[in-house]
């Protein structure tokens, strides 16, 4: 099973990116697994960013409430993160996941992780 994003890159404070996360394998889906967003600072450790389970039930971390979305094309088996009102500690490589356990999706847990893809690079300057 491959997860391949795309998508991240360098913007000022207050710009925005979209990442896409496409998922190679079609077993590895809405229907089966839950799915996030995750990322990781420098020298911090990875945290959980967005959950979605099923069609349209999400979840955010605290800090990207209100700027970022998750979402997904089941036709295309595809996961996104449209980020927006970037800031600076925003700045990290951000991974897309999957997951059977419910606590990939109910608390953003890189624990419950099964599938990780390689990772994006996102830089923001102030």
């Amino acid at each position: 099973v491959r997860l391949v994003e795309s998508g991240g890159g360098s913007v000022q404070a207050g710009g925005s990116l979209r990442h896409t996360c496409a998922i190679s394998d079609a077993r590895v889906s809405y229907l089966t697994y839950y799915m996030g967003w995750f990322r990781q600072a420098p020298g911090k450790s990875r945290e959980g960013v967005a959950g979605s389970a099923g069609i349209d039930n999400t979840r955010y971390s605290d800090p990207v409430k209100g700027r970022f979305t998750i979402s997904k094309d089941t036709s295309k088996n595809a996961l996104y993160l449209q980020m927006n009102s970037l800031q600076p500690e925003d700045t990290a490589v951000y991974y897309c996941a999957a997951g059977s356990s419910p606590d990939l999706y109910e608390r953003i847990l890189p624990s419950e992780v099964r599938y990780w893809g390689r990772g994006t690079q996102v830089t923001v300057s102030s």
